[in-house]
């Protein structure tokens, strides 16, 4: 985990651990500040991203695999080159359907990821 007010500059993934985000999902701080997070969200197929909600605003790519995105209530299969955008505080998640990996963006940071 990252405790830096600021990431590096560059990123290089083989340089940098996954972490464990939950079960069957692990994760990459790609890059960050105060007021904005990139990371990189690898599922394992049937990893659930459990509905949550937050006060960032969150913006996300699908880089690879398939997932059920459900925000506000309301689900959609999505796959690679798709992606989708979560306000602040509406619940949402995700159902891992193939393997595959988001790219996640915060606004703020998501500090509670760099404890």
């Amino acid at each position: 985990m990252s405790t830096k007010a600021t990431s590096d500059v560059f990123f290089k993934t083989d340089e940098n651990a996954w972490e464990q985000a939950d079960n069957g999902i692990t994760r990459q701080i790609i890059a960050h500040n105060n007021d904005l997070m990139v990371v990189s969200v690898k599922f394992e197929k049937g990893a659930i991203g459990s509905v949550h909600n937050h006060v960032h605003t969150q913006g996300s790519y699908v880089v690879s695999g398939k997932f059920e995105i459900t925000i506000n209530g309301k689900s959609e299969l999505l796959e690679a080159g798709d992606g989708f955008y979560v306000p602040p505080h509406a619940p949402h998640g995700a159902k891992c359907l193939e393997a595959g990996i988001l790219i996640d963006s915060f606004n703020p940071a998501r500090e509670d990821f760099l404890e």
